[in-house]
């Protein structure tokens, strides 16, 4: 696929996450022509999700959350293609998909799904017959 430079600046920032949450590090990641596969691994200063701990809300988000990386990478990814393009940028889905991974065959079994995602984009329910991203 080629990337748009949309595409290009999804993958660039997604590979800066880390310089702005340190507790997170990269796994697999990929750009499709219209969504991204990506492992985040967050480490021990995240904030534990159970019972009695703060809860995100609209404008009141729990700090080093997984929910407060995504929205600032599709902040900053919307923000600079605006800027650049001069369109309306990149739309963005409202909310994201996540599964926790508990054990490492669950984890080899996803980095395969996301490296071998772009070979399987012909085959994609929304397939447009377009190969950028």
């Amino acid at each position: 696929m080629i990337r748009s430079v949309e595409g290009q600046m999804a993958h660039d920032y997604w590979h800066t996450i880390p310089d702005h949450f340190p507790m997170v590090e990269l796994d697999g990641f990929v750009v499709m022509p219209n969504h991204i596969h990506g492992i985040l691994v967050l480490g021990e200063t995240a904030p534990p999700q159970h019972r009695g701990q703060p809860i995100e809300s609209f404008g009141t988000p729990v700090l080093r959350s997984l929910s407060t990386v995504i929205r600032s990478y599709k902040s900053i990814v919307t923000r600079t293609s605006r800027a650049i393009t001069g369109s309306e940028g990149i739309v963005w889905q409202g909310r994201f998909h996540d599964h926790i991974i508990r054990h490492e065959d669950d984890l080899h079994r996803i980095q395969q799904y996301v490296a071998n995602n772009p070979a399987r984009w012909h085959d994609d329910t929304f397939y447009t017959g377009h190969d950028w991203s």
